[in-house]
């Protein structure tokens, strides 16, 4: 009985130390604000105050435009998503990209609230503050499902959609990123908070690239520094457990010229959903890159841009 439970107190004891040497590999705590601001924000960054919440802006290009370009990232990303379009479109047009609550610089929501009603609520509480009373509107991922949905509630506002590898569908990924899945992991949330396992942030981030060597040593240092943002990882593991809430009929819905782009080796979202969006947009026009992934905008803006540029120079339709 003794021997028994010495073996007992010695494994108890080599797991303790497991799992205190996973830690102290792992442990990744949140980095300052201001420091993260100083790296990642210079000019034009700005932070304006919306719904009570700082949020990182960068407004560019002419302010006469008479319809601004507006660019919403996906989850766990950020404005700099948005990087290789912007700089070239706003050589014309003004261009505005930002932080979604709970992502990026901007961070958690105050009311915690993650839904989609609550994003499309945010979006034209911006638009208001920005003063645009109509604007083209795109959107990746999660970003792609709010672009959408706010212009479905808000017709008057939104001439033209750029849907790309957009959410709003029930889907079945054939590739999930690893960090996503931890954070959407109940009982590994809360551990998360102050975990980031070396090397984690890269393989999610080549995950949902179709060529994932051109990951670069800065994109992943971006990512990381992201998720390292005060309340960022907390904000990340409730919005991936927001409930789906069955919006699909409503895609049908929409009347507007709509742009939808697809990276053909998208494993997140695969591409027979970009396939559905064309279907259930009348009038929609579907344009897949098959070496690109989940991400085609930041992954190769040189190939993708030029059919966003070929879209807006068309004649807007009579109202």
């Amino acid at each position: 009985m003794k021997r028994a439970l010495r073996l007992l107190a010695a494994a108890g004891a080599g797991l303790l130390v497991l799992v205190a040497g996973f830690i102290a590999w792992a442990w990744a705590p949140d980095l300052p604000l201001e420091e993260l601001k100083a790296r990642w924000a210079p000019p034009p960054s700005q932070f304006i105050d919306v719904q009570g919440l700082l949020v990182h802006v960068r407004d560019e290009g002419p302010r006469d435009d008479p319809l601004p370009i507006v660019l919403v990232h996906g989850t766990a990303s950020s404005l700099h998503t948005w990087a290789g379009w912007a700089g070239e479109l706003a050589r014309t047009r003004r261009v505005i990209r930002f932080d979604l609550p709970g992502f990026g610089l901007t961070g958690p929501s105050p009311s915690g609230d993650y839904t989609m009603d609550a994003y499309v609520r945010f979006m034209a509480a911006l638009l208001d503050r920005l003063g645009v009373a109509r604007c083209v509107l795109g959107g990746n991922s999660l970003g792609g499902e709010v672009a959408w949905a706010t212009a479905l509630a808000h017709p008057q506002r939104v001439a033209r959609l750029i849907l790309v590898d957009a959410a709003g569908y029930r889907f079945t990924p054939r590739g999930l990123p690893i960090g996503f899945a931890l954070a959407a992991t109940p009982g590994l949330r809360t551990l998360m908070r102050q975990l980031l396992p070396p090397g984690l942030v890269e393989r999610s981030v080549r995950s949902v690239y179709g060529d994932p060597s051109r990951v670069t040593a800065q994109q992943v240092a971006l990512y990381t520094d992201m998720a390292r943002r005060p309340g960022n990882r907390e904000a990340l593991g409730r919005r991936l457990a927001v409930h789906f809430t069955g919006r699909e009929a409503d895609i049908a819905r929409l009347r507007l010229p709509t742009l939808i782009l697809w990276g053909g080796k998208d494993r997140l979202i695969p591409p027979e959903y970009g396939e559905r969006f064309a279907r259930d947009i009348a009038g929609s026009r579907l344009v897949v890159f098959d070496a690109l992934g989940h991400v085609p905008h930041e992954e190769d803006p040189a190939a993708t841009l030029p059919v966003v540029q070929a879209f807006l120079a068309e004649p807007e339709p009579a109202r």
